[in-house]
């Protein structure tokens, strides 16, 4: 028998000061709602719970007997996402907090077979390098994408935070515009630094003037070098161990966007990479990166190009994440005021008015097309209107949502305020609801990268030639089971 929640669960949801808390509370209203009962039971439509039992048993036997190798023959038949439906989004939207206890086991007994195989004496480097080589690329990687944002920024900091804090942000990052800032903040510093800085007061401009105003060009330069450190995107990488994206626009015609990484740029100066995709086109001039030669002095790099705002042209890059990095699984923080209307949960079931909303979005958007298809000819005779029209083509066809959506809640904020520096009260709010935001997609984030995030652990370790000893419990298994 199902009850309804009582009215005192869901205020302890939006009462709730901590994640700790705000879990404790939303398993509250799981069980006095009945959905606890459903996470109980193997039984449903959306995925084969019969297979997935049987393979969770097959895992917990051999796990008892010591069996690494059988451990691993089972496993080298298919590790790979979504298994047997098991990443049905219908599976995420009942309970508010988690999924099926029976998908959650089975998740954390593959993590603890990844760490037996890891830390057996009776398989050889080599063999386990190119099982876990295989098992990663078979399975995919996970990637935060933070969308442009302006101002609004610091709603990405709440999200950052909320899943730094739980253990579970990816190893690599995106972003554009305001994101990029956030990204490059958590990219450039080692991880006993990361959580100390996100809790400090120094992401808000300590010289911020009362009255709300626009940042100047060089305001923005000053500021960035307050928060990023003067370095390459290889030496980012080398320190932080995670993978910094930043998306950047062409300001010429004829070129295409690019998203500057330790792989495509390696030698590219984050800064000017930030700067570049802060630099809304009609606001802030184009910028010219800046890298540095093997003497290590700054050279401009590209000299006779300028960038300009990368969510212009990949607000969220996620085909090129796929191209580099193998990423097939995408956790998108939305703050883009411009996206806002074009991004929907789509892990969470519309409305009848929301159903409508999009499908009159999709039928606008097939419009607007058609249209400039028609009128391409007569815009080329004036080009700023033909520049602007073509921008405002490329922000409404793109893509804004990935797997998993942590969307900033509609609210009206005066549109002068999306490139002004905001007051304590406006940052202290953004944060808050980044982090509230974030909270009901922990454990789906948690459930859905633990194994991607055991298998980068592994091999991190691996390629720095350290085995697991016998009995070594890893910290991607001890993250999973939490």
């Amino acid at each position: 028998m199902i009850f309804a929640p009582t009215l005192s669960a869901d205020a302890e949801l939006v009462r709730a000061p901590d994640y700790a808390a705000w879990s404790k509370a939303a398993q509250a209203h799981d069980a006095k709602s009945g959905m606890q009962a459903w996470r109980d039971a193997d039984e449903s439509r959306h995925f084969d719970y019969k297979a997935i039992r049987a393979r969770l048993e097959k895992l917990r036997k051999l796990s008892a007997a010591g069996d690494a190798k059988g451990l691993l023959f089972v496993l080298n038949e298919g590790i790979h996402g979504n298994i047997d439906g098991m990443g049905h989004e219908r599976l995420y939207q009942k309970a508010r907090f988690g999924t099926k206890t029976l998908i959650e086991a089975y998740v954390v007994e593959v993590v603890a077979a990844l760490d037996k195989i890891s830390a057996s004496r009776s398989i050889a480097r080599e063999e386990k390098r190119d099982f876990f080589r295989r098992a990663q690329h078979c399975y995919g990687r996970s990637a935060l994408l933070l969308s442009g944002s302006g101002s609004f920024l610091f709603f990405h900091v709440g999200v950052v935070k909320a899943l730094w804090d739980e253990g579970v942000l990816p190893t690599i990052l995106a972003g554009s515009s305001g994101g990029s800032i956030v990204a490059a903040v958590v990219c450039t510093r080692k991880t006993s630094d990361v959580g100390a800085f996100l809790e400090s007061d120094k992401l808000a401009n300590p010289d911020r003037d009362v009255e709300l105003r626009r940042l100047a060009p060089d305001e923005v330069r000053n500021r960035l070098a307050e928060l990023i450190p003067d370095l390459t995107f290889q030496e980012a990488y080398e320190i932080s161990g995670r993978h910094l994206n930043v998306s950047v626009a062409p300001a010429e015609k004829h070129q295409n966007g690019r998203l500057l990484n330790a792989i495509t740029a390696p030698n590219v100066l984050i800064r000017e990479a930030v700067l570049a995709s802060c630099a809304v086109p009609g606001v802030f001039p184009p910028v010219m990166l800046m890298a540095r030669d093997e003497n290590g002095a700054r050279v401009p790099y590209q000299p006779d190009r300028r960038w300009v705002d990368g969510s212009v042209t990949h607000d969220i890059p996620t085909k090129r994440l796929e191209r580099l990095y193998g990423v097939n699984h995408h956790i998108v923080s939305q703050a883009n005021p411009l996206a806002l209307p074009f991004a929907t949960d789509t892990r969470k079931q519309m409305a009848p008015i929301e159903a409508i909303q999009h499908a009159s979005m999709a039928t606008f958007k097939a419009w607007l097309n058609a249209n400039m298809v028609i009128f391409q000819k007569p815009l080329e005779l004036v080009p700023p209107l033909n520049s602007l029209a073509n921008m405002a083509r490329s922000v409404i066809n793109q893509e804004y949502t990935g797997d998993i959506n942590i969307i900033r809640p509609p609210k009206f904020w005066s549109p002068t305020k999306i490139l002004s520096d905001l007051s304590r009260e406006d940052i202290e709010e953004l944060i808050e609801t980044g982090k509230r935001t974030a909270w009901p997609k922990i454990e789906m984030v948690r459930t859905q990268t633990a194994i991607s995030r055991a298998l980068d652990a592994i091999l991190a370790k691996i390629d720095k030639g350290g085995d697991d000893g016998p009995g070594h419990r890893s910290s991607a298994l001890k993250k999973a089971v939490r």
